[in-house]
């Protein structure tokens, strides 16, 4: 992923991790949050992003692994309700994540899950609530009680919340 840009070896990754699911259903929404992670974490630049380009090239690669009627923007919708939990709760697709999908940190995931719902926010006027925004400030809290936190969240996994 260079510049928001998915590249192969990047969907070859994604493509992997979604086969650790133990169900379609499970493999379905493993897909939808790593995608949806490295996605916006390839947005976490200074540099001028062609949205234009970089969502045709997600969403070509979302419709050719799942099928008509998925597009990035209903992956990102999907990450900003209470049924991305599961996923970001479980302890085999983090662990799945990190190991395919070295370029975004696992201590990362909050940052870029709130940065999603604050997006959503924007486009709504809804205040975010509910349990991934609740997720969310626990994750924080955690990181900045964390031993060796600066201005930066402590580097790791947390495995009991996330």
């Amino acid at each position: 992923m260079d510049n928001g840009h998915m590249d192969s070896a990047t969907q070859d990754k994604l493509l992997i991790l979604m086969r650790e699911g133990r169900s379609r259903a499970e493999s379905t929404d493993w897909f939808r949050v790593a995608l949806g992670l490295v996605y916006l974490a390839g947005l976490m630049t200074k540099e001028t992003i062609d949205f234009k380009t970089v969502d045709r090239e997600f969403n070509r690669f979302i419709y050719h692994t799942l099928g008509r009627g998925h597009t990035i923007t209903s992956v990102l919708q999907f990450m900003s309700g209470a049924r991305v939990m599961p996923t970001v709760q479980c302890k085999r697709f983090l662990d799945a994540f990190a190991r395919h999908c070295p370029g975004v940190p696992l201590v990362s995931v909050p940052f870029l899950l709130e940065l999603n719902l604050g997006v959503a926010k924007n486009i709504s006027g809804i205040e975010p609530e509910g349990p991934l925004a609740d997720w969310i400030a626990r994750e924080k809290n955690k990181q900045a009680s964390a031993p060796g936190h600066k201005d930066e969240p402590a580097a790791g996994c947390q495995s009991e919340g996330l």
